[in-house]
């Protein structure tokens, strides 16, 4: 019975699935998330490099700079991809998805941070409460809508779960 609770706990997050249209396709980009309250904030998707739809959603003006990273994450390790938080590599597919809320276009980037077989090898990326989408956007000039307010919490940092809604539409003002 130890071993049958721990098949179903290992590895086991709470979240919820969120579905994103891709623009000028008949495809909705589901990805999981641990934290929909920072919804609000998704400035950027970001597939793994191996996922399903890269070679059919990449514009052809990005194929190359696409096939060029492909070719560079083929050559790690996904144990090598995950250890290097502070040098995020991506590029961008030229593709856009619509924010559920906002109908706002999001780009859609590649990103070896993110692995295929983990979740749905799709990420809602939350620059303002996530390190390594902080990272990534810094490092890439996009976009970090801040979406919880700490002021109320002295000294608590990204990794902590906790604060007031602030840009958030409908949710401002609730507790995390």
């Amino acid at each position: 019975s130890t071993k049958e609770m721990q098949r179903n706990w290992i590895g086991r997050s709470e979240g919820a699935k969120v579905f994103f249209d891709v623009d000028g396709y008949d495809l909705k980009l589901e990805i999981f998330t641990t934290r929909p309250d920072t919804i609000f904030g998704a400035t950027y998707m970001v597939l793994a490099p191996e996922h399903d739809w890269v070679s059919l959603i990449t514009t052809p003006d990005r194929k190359n700079a696409v096939d060029d990273y492909l070719e560079y994450v083929s050559g790690r390790s996904e144990v090598d991809r995950m250890s290097e938080v502070k040098e995020v590599t991506g590029v961008f597919t030229g593709a856009h998805c619509i924010h559920p809320f906002t109908g706002k276009k999001i780009p859609i980037w590649l990103g070896e941070y993110v692995l295929k077989d983990y979740g749905t090898g799709a990420i809602m990326a939350v620059p303002s409460d996530d390190e390594r989408d902080q990272i990534f956007a810094t490092k890439f000039g996009l976009e970090i809508i801040p979406v919880v307010d700490k002021t109320n919490y002295p000294g608590a940092t990204i990794h902590e779960k906790v604060g007031q809604m602030i840009n958030s539409d409908f949710l401002n003002g609730m507790e995390v």
